[in-house]
């Protein structure tokens, strides 16, 4: 019996043994491999949705071959790698990593733009559930700052094969931030909160002047006006909806749905 004991355990260490070398090749399968062989690799495995894969082997490209075109490029497509794996706090790093390192590559402009999709992928799954969240409790922080990721490439660079991409993101997302603002105000205003109304669609007006959310903001400021009794400013602000917005009938409509427990009135 003992001898069969010392048998089995032979057997499971001499079958544990094999698994070690089976995985230790398969992990080191890279170890000899060329620069050129392993961001060959890396990028089949980014290519077929291998995230963590490829980002494994762009790093050991990385630590391998420290200095050059291929090091470089291999912290680039670790930062798309992460933002395509959906890991916005990694991809961000990465991003941050490489625009600190390599301020003058002649594709940072693309890194900016990353930031900018990083960000912006984020406030469409946040906006995605504006109906069922109170928007007072939402920050739209991933909103403010994918726009200012999107705004400094185009500032830098104006010629960017991304800039148009970018600016046309922009717009939507500055309608996004004053339609955050704008349903701050109306919440302010159905809870009669007049004042806090009013300062919230004031924001809107004075930080997004052209986006579409305004008419509705100062029809909102009119009202907050007039719940406090301030007759000239509602006035001022009416001529300024008027001036702007001619054809609107959105005033004479705004708030005149009833109720769904006043359907006897």
């Amino acid at each position: 019996m003992h001898i069969k004991y010392i048998k089995l355990l032979g057997l499971a260490l001499s079958i544990s043994l094999a698994g070690c070398g089976i995985f230790g090749d398969k992990i080191e399968e890279s170890k000899n491999w060329s620069a050129e062989k392993l961001y060959a690799e890396a990028k089949d495995e980014l290519a077929a949705g291998s995230y963590e894969r490829s980002v494994q082997l762009f790093e050991k490209l990385e630590s391998r071959f420290p200095f050059g075109a291929y090091a470089q490029q291999a912290q680039l497509e670790i930062a798309y790698a992460h933002y395509k794996q959906g890991d916005q706090a990694q991809a961000l790093a990465a991003v941050d990593r490489f625009i600190k390192l390599h301020p003058n590559h002649a594709n940072v402009d693309y890194m900016y733009y990353l930031r900018g999709l990083i960000n912006f992928n984020d406030d469409m799954g946040f906006f995605s559930f504006i109906a069922n969240q109170d928007i007072t409790e939402r920050d739209p922080k991933a909103t403010r700052d994918s726009f200012d990721a999107f705004k400094e490439l185009v500032t830098r660079f104006p010629d960017s094969k991304y800039t148009p991409d970018a600016i046309a993101r922009m717009k939507y997302l500055v309608n996004s931030l004053a339609q955050y603002d704008l349903h701050v105000a109306k919440y302010y205003l159905r809870r009669n909160a007049f004042v806090a109304a009013a300062n919230r669609a004031q924001s809107a007006i004075k930080e997004y002047p052209d986006a579409p959310a305004i008419e509705e903001a100062l029809v909102v400021l009119i009202k907050a006006y007039d719940g406090m009794g301030m007759i000239e400013l509602r006035d001022d602000a009416k001529r300024v909806f008027t001036s702007n917005f001619p054809k609107s009938t959105l005033l004479d409509t705004y708030g005149s749905k009833k109720s769904w427990w006043k359907f006897w009135s």
